[in-house]
């Protein structure tokens, strides 16, 4: 109801421009007065937030007077005198699109009305000799958001998108199985507990719209997200518990909650305080299935990882970064440890791109097979920290042509294990 009383304002303020005839609709001062103070009157937010979660509305470039916001603008240039209809803040106004899903109130009839007031103001009052000729303003008198422009790219729903894909949607393998409608268990579990056992949607972005619009993010406290406690298995969950607290996909969600939530919350007020970004290889899920076996009892019930390294032929050596990891938590009573590998590529590399084009699997042949065990249990309470050479228990080299296919999965021994050169005293 607020937004469509703007909306009323706008379209009035527009129809009493027309009233006043061609001379009085040239006045930018009018102009301004009738169709761009609304909306920096409204308590409203504008239609910034369709692709801005925080830090940034279009009221933030207004000034309660038409000289001094005409000249803001322009000194910032976002103001084209040479072709005032393409004029960068007209652009900002008209792209819309955006993916936040909380701005669903600032319908496609208000960023018409913003841009089409913005649009007859900035073409009026450019026309104006003595505003184009005006000397700039002050730094202090200059109107802008009170937040630097990386905090405002930071906070765009395009980045916070891609970070999606990169933290969440490169795990989907984990829950596909019963969480898409593609998985082998999601009709049965759909019929048994309802349409919100399939939150994995089609796209990255329409899984990422569910998600925010329904109850699965805690933007309090994000460590307490159903989308997290659910697979920990804190809240219970019909697949048991599929993630330890500091393991690859943990991190991975976690990561994606905590900035979302600083990010809606505004909580950062400078680029030193975004997360830093690290680079990240391209992940491909598979179903090749591999099995630790009589694992000792040390190990029992914690966090074990393991990382798989191809042979370089031409160095005559095993590549310096691994090819495949996996991690999950020991199961102790039964002495094993078993899951799925994931596939890493350099982004851009021949490798990823072959991987993106068919369905990912490992070459037959042999691989230099890593174990990290955190006996310690410190990633419990230090998730966003990683296992290092002090937690390897040991490694191996593993020959196999790697099937894919739970009943067909590549077990090793654990007591097969030796120490490595890195670990050894």
């Amino acid at each position: 109801m607020k937004a469509l009383t703007l909306l009323a304002a706008l379209w009035l303020g527009g129809v009493a421009t027309s009233a006043l005839g061609a001379g009085a609709a040239s006045d930018g001062q009018t102009v301004f007065e009738r169709r761009i103070l609304p909306i920096f009157k409204s308590p409203n937010p504008s239609s910034c937030t369709e692709c801005h979660l925080a830090g940034v509305d279009l009221k933030n470039y207004i000034l309660p007077s038409h000289e001094k916001t005409f000249l803001s603008l322009r000194d910032q240039g976002l103001i084209d005198l040479a072709n005032p209809a393409d004029s960068k803040i007209l652009r900002f106004i008209a792209r819309g699109g955006g993916t936040n899903q909380g701005a669903s109130l600032i319908s496609a009839k208000v960023r018409a009305a913003e841009l089409a007031a913005f649009t007859e103001w900035i073409t009026a009052s450019a026309r104006d000799p003595k505003l184009r000729a005006a000397a700039k303003l002050s730094i202090a008198e200059v109107a802008k958001p009170a937040r630097p422009v990386e905090v405002i790219r930071h906070a765009r729903t395009d980045r916070l998108l891609a970070s999606f894909e990169e933290n969440i949607w490169s795990q989907r393998f984990r829950c596909s199985g019963c969480h898409s409608s593609a998985g082998k268990e999601n009709a049965k579990l759909v019929a048994e507990h309802g349409e919100q056992v399939a939150w994995l949607k089609d796209t990255a972005e329409a899984t990422m719209r569910y998600l925010i619009a329904t109850e699965n993010i805690n933007l309090k406290q994000p460590e307490r997200s159903r989308l997290l406690l659910k697979p920990l298995n804190e809240i219970k969950h019909g697949g048991g518990q599929k993630m330890l607290a500091g393991d690859l996909t943990y991190k991975a969600f976690r990561t994606w909650l905590d900035d979302y939530a600083k990010t809606v919350n505004d909580r950062y007020a400078s680029a030193a305080d975004l997360p830093s970004r690290r680079p990240a290889p391209a992940m491909f899920g598979t179903d090749i299935w591999f099995k630790l076996n009589n694992t000792p009892p040390a190990w029992g019930d914690r966090l074990l990882q393991v990382t798989l390294f191809a042979w370089d032929r031409a160095g005559n050596a095993w590549e310096t970064k691994p090819i495949a990891i996996s991690d999950r938590g020991v199961w102790g009573k039964g002495k094993l440890w078993q899951h799925s590998l994931v596939l890493l590529a350099d982004k851009d590399s021949e490798r990823a791109r072959l991987w993106g084009r068919s369905e990912a699997g490992l070459p037959a042949g042999k691989y230099l097979l890593k174990v990290h065990v955190d006996v310690a249990g410190r990633l419990k309470s230090a998730w966003n920290t990683s296992l290092g050479e002090a937690d390897v228990v040991g490694e191996a080299v593993v020959e196999s042509v790697w099937p894919k296919g739970y009943g067909r999965m590549t077990v090793v021994e654990a007591g097969r294990l030796r120490p490595s050169a890195a670990t050894k005293d």
